[in-house]
């Protein structure tokens, strides 16, 4: 019986700190398995669990992934367990362990993982998800948050709310700092009076966006470590040149398509007039719909939306055919507006099996093709992809890559891609610190930034300075910009001091945790050898700040009448 859960979550400037406690009774006159069970976000990575047993504690280690797994393996002979985490859906993973206690004896669980929120259109989301499975004596979720620059606005969400619940839900704010108490007694949890089954069930969400006045961005600084966040709002919408290459292969037949052809009609009504378009649809054939970009006029707009409604699943898959096609599109142009921004967006739900088959080989033409001139976006639909080959080729011509779940809600994720992408209002954005008094600096160029999104930097400053000063160069849609910005290093440290929604060092932490999310991207489109580099640099970084990260893993040790050890490591999307 879990008598007894509790999240507490604490959101400093962007960085989020959770710690989830369970505690558990064993009301049986027999030994039993107490489980906990938690699902957190992908982009979280854990740094601390233990557990307690009638008193003694039982904590995990973090240790290098292989250095681990032979010490797991020596404690195991029957070979490898299935590790405590696993992705469980498009945005969640889960940990699960269990443990054997006595008759009426009590364990405690308490994991704790760190992320840094992400903006997206417009907000942050912190993502909570609710499941006990049994009705909780003192259920509580507890969420801070505080934002020296002020909140904008805040709402929470949940999948399960009833009329009940939301008065156990109370929101408390000021200017700059939030408290969400979510604490339903046992009757508002339960789904009827008579049955003991509990409505909590599903995602607690709290969004929220910051205030925004500085046109340099915001600059935060505590003990050395300075973090600077760069949205700029209100400006000129970048005109798009877009190439939509779509696989129309077998394999596409049936959902998969039907849904891809919901997206691309909304997406299509999504094209604002200066945008030009086309479409390259490819099976074992690659088709292009016109020989060059229209612009998005209404009539265009409309004879693409039949084309797509017309679109049939059946063939082989030539990756490399289809992306070669655009790049070519894009390439031989002609009357494009002269400030704007040209991107390939790909949708394919398979390997590359006609045409060039050598994923290596797709990679280096097609990055060689691209030339650093326009943006590749590859958008995997389902698991028969190959999402490494994906990501690599999207990370190393300025895109990204996301996996499209295979849900009912398919369609909805390939439109809030697109979303995410319609508006780019930057290109070749520097961020430039003095050099000589700022070191490990995390990514400081970017190509795009799109409205909506937020660019945040990071690094450690020499003890003497006082100043420091920013210079922001960028390219927007009507000119060339240069915005410029002074911290004053003292002033800065201060608005931290006394707050106790501190977690210690957390600039620090968010530097390190920014940093070996940066490492390991780079990684995937390094050479070999820069590869083994920048893995190395993350390993130490994630063992100093004691990280799970796809390099290293916590070894969880159990009372010695059980099967030893287990070990927890990070799931990648890349499998």
């Amino acid at each position: 019986e879990i008598y007894s859960l509790h999240v507490d979550c604490k959101v400093t400037s962007r960085f989020a700190h959770t710690v989830i406690t369970s505690r558990i009774v064993n009301r049986a006159n027999e030994s039993r398995e107490a489980t906990f069970e938690v699902e957190l976000p992908k982009t979280a990575f854990i740094t601390n669990f233990s557990m307690s047993i009638d008193g003694e504690v039982y904590p995990g280690i973090i240790k290098e992934k292989a250095a681990a797994q032979n010490e797991y393996d020596a404690a195991v002979s029957q070979g490898q367990s299935a590790g405590l985490v696993k992705i469980t859906d498009r945005k969640l993973e889960q940990f699960h362990v269990s443990v054997s206690i006595a008759a009426a004896s009590k364990v405690t669980f308490e994991l704790t993982y760190e992320e840094l929120l992400k903006r997206q259109l417009g907000k942050y989301e912190l993502l909570i998800k609710v499941r006990p499975k049994q009705l909780v004596k003192h259920f509580q979720i507890d969420v801070h948050i505080f934002e020296p620059q002020g909140i904008h606005f805040l709402e929470t969400d949940s999948t399960f709310m009833t009329n009940e619940l939301t008065e156990a839900l109370t929101k408390v704010q000021n200017e700059t700092k939030a408290h969400i108490l979510f604490k339903p007694t046992v009757d508002q949890q339960k789904k009827n009076s008579e049955l003991n089954e509990t409505l909590l069930n599903g995602d607690f969400v709290v969004r929220y966006d910051v205030k925004r006045e500085a046109t340099a961005g915001v600059i935060q600084i505590v003990n050395g470590y300075f973090v600077h966040y760069f949205a700029p709002q209100e400006m000129p919408v970048f005109p798009k040149n877009v190439i939509f290459v779509i696989d129309r292969s077998g394999s596409m037949a049936g959902r998969k398509i039907e849904q891809t052809m919901d997206a691309l009609l909304k997406i299509l009504q999504d094209l604002r007039p200066e945008d030009h378009f086309n479409f390259i649809t490819f099976s074992n054939k690659v088709v292009e719909w016109k020989n060059s970009l229209l612009p998005a006029t209404e009539e265009n707009v409309a004879s693409a939306a039949a084309l797509v409604q017309t679109l049939t699943a059946r063939g082989g898959t030539d990756i490399s055919g289809a992306l070669l096609a655009a790049v070519g599109v894009l390439e031989k142009a002609e009357g494009l507006p002269e400030r704007s921004v040209s991107m390939i967006v790909l949708l394919t739900d398979g390997q590359p099996t006609s045409g060039e088959r050598n994923v290596e080989v797709i990679q280096e033409n097609v990055q060689k093709a691209i030339n650093g001139k326009y943006a590749l976006f590859c958008l995997g639909f389902g698991f028969d992809v190959s999402y490494k080959f994906l990501e690599k080729m999207a990370l190393s011509n300025g895109g990204i890559a996301r996996r499209i779940y295979e849900n009912a809600d398919a369609a909805l994720q390939l439109q809030g891609f697109y979303q995410e992408v319609a508006t780019p209002i930057l290109m070749q954005i520097e961020m430039q610190y003095p050099e000589n008094s700022v070191e490990g600096l995390t990514k400081n160029n970017f190509k795009l930034f799109f409205e909506g999104s937020e660019i945040i930097v990071s690094g450690k400053i020499s003890n003497e300075l006082d100043l420091l000063p920013v210079e922001i160069k960028a390219q927007s849609h009507t000119s060339d910009l240069t915005l410029k910005e002074e911290a004053n290093v003292k002033e800065k440290e201060k608005v931290f001091q006394n707050q106790r929604y501190i977690f210690g060092n957390f600039i620090e932490r968010l530097w390190a945790y920014l940093t070996i999310q940066q490492l390991l991207e780079k990684a995937i489109s390094a050479q070999e050898e820069d590869q083994k580099a920048l893995e190395a640099q993350a390993l130490d970084l994630s063992l100093q700040y004691s990280f799970v990260t796809p390099l290293t893993s916590m070894v969880v040790t159990k009372p010695s009448d059980q099967q030893q050890k287990e070990l927890a490591n990070k799931p990648t999307e890349a499998g």
